[in-house]
């Protein structure tokens, strides 16, 4: 709305909430082309029909992206709870190239990580919360076991560095540091202080910002080195990523 009125991209502070004070200083009501598109399935077929399509308190279909290394990516409307190992496994396809899962991102880029050992969750936002996760956009990216998760995540926060507005402090100097950071360590100039250091940041963005981009950036970081920890130790005392190696080596997906 910022934009669309001529002025900086920043994010407004709530309330007065754009329902009641929006563009231009009037109510505007704003929704994306997903919740648009369930409207008129649930005008012809009735509330308690769609809703029945999911489980309690998630009720409907999701568009899920399913994207990386799955071999047959695309957009697949599912009901919601439905299994993501069948999502990767059936729908998607499963592992190209005999790779096996390492990981995955079950609802877009700020989501926090799911090892190979918590895909038996069903993908409704209840269900992914309790896995200590989130459904977010429903953009599903699986990781195989040649990708190196540093890498991962030095991708991730150049984003996150590049989408900020600079306005909050803790977000604006937070992503440029853990940057910075992990450009550093996949290069193999990293050090062990530099693993802590990175979760010490993150979690010190978390809640600090006027709006979630700051969230949206640390909470994947602190899964990514929490969980994948040994990974990062992998890339001290200037060794060459050793996954970068097993990429090259693997042959070209058509």
């Amino acid at each position: 709305m910022e934009s669309l009125e001529g002025k900086r991209g920043i994010p407004r502070i709530r309330p007065p909430f754009p329902a009641v004070v929006g563009l231009w200083g009037g109510p505007t009501v704003i929704n994306n082309a997903e919740t648009l598109a369930c409207v008129p399935h649930i005008i012809l077929g009735g509330a308690e029909w769609f809703a029945k399509l999911g489980p309690p308190r998630n009720g409907g279909t999701r568009l899920f992206c399913l994207s990386g290394n799955v071999a047959k990516p695309g957009v697949y409307e599912l009901p919601m709870g439905y299994s993501l190992k069948k999502m990767i496994y059936e729908v998607g396809g499963g592992i190209p190239n005999g790779r096996q899962l390492k990981a995955v991102v079950p609802g877009g880029a700020s989501c926090p990580c799911l090892t190979a050992d918590e895909i038996e969750v069903n993908m409704d936002f209840d269900s992914v919360a309790k896995a200590g996760s989130m459904l977010g956009s429903g953009g599903v990216v699986v990781i195989d076991d040649a990708q190196c998760i540093v890498k991962f995540a030095l991708r991730t926060m150049k984003f996150y560095q590049h989408e900020s507005c600079g306005w909050c402090i803790p977000c604006r100097e937070g992503t440029d540091w853990l940057k910075k950071t992990l450009v550093r360590f996949h290069s193999g100039g990293g050090v062990m202080k530099d693993i802590d250091n990175m979760q010490y940041l993150a979690e010190n963005m978390l809640g600090r910002t006027f709006c979630p981009l700051g969230d949206a950036a640390a909470m994947p970081t602190i899964a990514f080195v929490k969980k994948f920890r040994r990974e990062f130790e992998d890339h001290l005392d200037g060794r060459p990523c050793p996954y970068d190696k097993a990429r090259v080596a693997e042959p070209v997906m058509a």
